[in-house]
Order: structure tokens, then C-alpha cells, then sequence
């Protein structure tokens, strides 16, 4: 057993080589060979995706997205408390710049239907959508998995799958390695306690003000404290609203004023006795 591989099993250094890398420095990459260093990855680091990505349209977005944007070739789970709340405000920007290059953005069982003139808005016209409709888990599951396999280029699949098991998840993304675009699933906020195969998982809600709150679950990197904040008004609201409307959190009153019980409510007895007293 050669000296450097008896140091590593023993975790302890040969004779007068104990001085060659004190404990509690950190290393210097740069004394590795040029492909051994730009190998290694550290957790805290951010990880650069090993496949083309897709910018996400937010710049705040792919500063935290591994690679600056949404992968290709991998899974992309996109969690939130109910069904059409925040993915096309989330995914729009990105789902209008695929459209806008030719790709075809492709729909498995949304549970409503798409509304052409919105889409439009969003500067996604109905020519780029097709629609397919299934309505069974299966069917859906099975059409994600056709797509996925059959690799549509420059588009984007958008499927919600919110019964996929995990190993059915799992499938998808052994098939999803074979495909240069975009994969999107989109399930129930309460699934971010279960497993996933999925590279990046992320939970998307509403915020005050007009804005998304984007939570990164899972990516490849350290782990992200506190929400993404985007600022996102629908459609074309941002040309009608007054300033005062744009920020509706600021109009609400920040307290309630003790003596001034509100119209039609009974006072508490307690409350009551403390008036009487003065």
C-alpha cells in the first residue's frame, strides 16, 4: 500500500508529511490537474447544469437556477397550492420566447381550458399550443411519457400529473435525459414532502402586491433561505392600474383602533366593564 493511500485509509499522515495540508484550511483547487479540479463540486456552491437551459425570463430567477435557467433534459417539478394559480405567470416569459422561435408548447391535461386570447397576452399565440386533452391519470401519465420520448425540440411539455407516483416520477426522468427541451409537472404543494427524482423542484405561491413567491426545494447547490420575489401584475394589468393599485398591501389599515368596536359586532363583557370604569 503506497504512503498516500495508507494516509487515506487511516486518516492519519505518514512521518514527516503531517505539515502538507493542516486541517481546517480549506484547498486550494488549483494545485489539482485542470480536468480533476473543474470535476469537483461543492455543495455550497451552485451546480452549472450539465445540458442546455432555457432562461426563465426573471433575472433574479436564473441567478438561482443552476446553469441560468430552466433545464433540458431533466424533470422540472413545479409545485403550488391549487391548479392554474401561478404557473403561466411563472413560465410565460420563458414559454413565450420558445413560442416565439417556433416551438410548440405542449399541453397534457390542464384542468381547465386554455384560454386562447389570455395566452395571447401573455405573447403566446394559439398557433404554439396544442392541447391535449386527457383526463384520466393514466392517460395523462402515458401521454407525458410519449412526448417526453418522442422529443419535440424548441418547445416545451407541460403536463400536471398530481397523482404521479414516485416511481412512476422516476420513469419520466430516465426518459426525460433523452429530451433537448423542457419539462414541466405540476403538482400539489403538499407533495414537497415526498420524494422526487426531479433534478429542481420548486414551489411557487402568491404574494402581496402583484408579486410570485418562488421557493427553490431542490436544486443542485446550497440551500436557498427565504422565497424568490418576482414582481409579476397579469396580462396587461400593469397599463390600468394606478399607482395606488399596484401596491393594494398599503391601502389596508395596520391596525384597529381599541376603543372603536367595528359596526355590528358585540363587545365582550370585559371590554365592557373597562368602558364603564372611566
Amino acid at each position: 500500500m503506497s504512503a498516500a493511500l495508507q494516509w487515506i485509509v487511516n486518516a492519519t499522515p505518514p512521518p514527516g508529511e503531517a505539515s502538507l495540508h493542516p486541517f481546517g484550511q480549506p484547498f486550494d483547487l488549483g494545485q489539482l490537474p485542470g480536468g480533476v479540479a473543474q470535476a469537483i463540486w461543492r455543495g455550497t456552491d451552485l451546480g452549472q447544469a450539465g445540458q442546455s437551459v432555457v432562461s426563465s425570463g426573471w433575472a433574479a430567477l436564473d441567478a438561482q437556477l443552476p446553469g441560468g435557467g430552466w433545464p433540458c433534459n431533466a424533470l422540472t417539478e413545479l409545485l403550488q397550492p391549487q391548479p392554474s394559480l401561478c404557473e403561466w405567470r411563472l413560465l410565460s416569459p420563458a414559454l413565450a420566447g420558445l413560442a416565439a422561435g417556433g416551438g410548440h408548447i405542449l399541453l397534457v391535461g390542464p384542468p381547465k381550458r386554455p384560454h386562447a386570447l389570455g395566452l395571447v397576452q401573455l405573447g403566446i399565440t394559439e398557433k404554439s399550443v396544442v392541447w391535449i386533452a386527457a383526463d384520466t391519470p393514466a392517460e395523462r401519465l402515458w401521454c407525458t411519457e410519449q412526448l417526453v420520448k418522442a422529443n419535440p425540440r424548441g418547445g416545451a411539455i407541460l403536463a400536471w400529473l398530481p397523482q404521479a407516483r414516485a416511481e412512476q416520477l422516476r420513469r419520466l426522468q430516465v426518459h426525460a435525459q433523452t429530451c433537448d427541451c423542457p419539462v414541466f409537472l405540476f403538482r400539489p404543494e403538499a407533495a414537497q414532502l415526498d420524494a422526487s427524482p426531479a433534478p429542481l423542484r420548486v414551489l411557487a405561491t402568491l404574494g402581496p402586491d402583484w408579486t410570485l413567491q418562488v421557493h427553490l426545494l431542490k436544486r443542485k447547490g446550497a440551500l436557498l433561505d427565504g422565497p424568490i420575489v418576482l414582481p409579476s401584475v397579469p396580462g396587461t394589468l400593469a397599463s390600468v392600474l394606478t399607482p395606488r393599485l399596484m401596491r393594494p398591501s398599503q391601502l389596508l389599515a395596520k391596525t384597529e383602533a381599541a376603543n372603536d368596536p367595528a359596526l355590528g359586532r358585540a363587545i365582550d363583557r370585559r371590554r365592557q366593564r373597562q368602558l364603564a370604569a372611566h
